[in-house]
């Protein structure tokens, strides 16, 4: 199966789902790499978010594939699929699951 995000500012990825640090730690870095407020960008009609979470977005990605078998996705033990948001306040998200079989 493969899972498309309709927007350029989020993204998905696999990662560990088991301990929810890995999640708060995976936002930290990704915005101490990208960070808000760079004074040289252009792309701030949206608000200081706007371009760094652009940017994030295509670091990370719009999709993920997930083998299936026996009707389940077959995902290792501590993966999870995240959905990143990477504006302060995004709004509703849009995804397409393509199954091929």
């Amino acid at each position: 199966m493969k899972v498309f995000i309709k927007h350029t500012s989020a993204a998905l990825t696999i990662n560990e789902n088991a301990d929810p640090d890995v999640r708060e730690d995976f936002e930290n870095i990704i915005n101490h790499i990208i960070p808000e407020n760079l004074p040289f960008l252009k792309h701030t009609l949206e608000g200081p978010d706007d371009m760094p979470a652009h940017i994030k977005a295509a670091f990370i990605g719009q999709s993920v594939e997930i083998p299936i078998i026996d009707r389940q996705l077959a995902l290792g033990t501590w993966q999870g699929i995240y959905l990143c948001e990477f504006r302060n306040n995004g709004g509703s998200r849009k995804l397409i699951a393509t199954v091929i079989t």
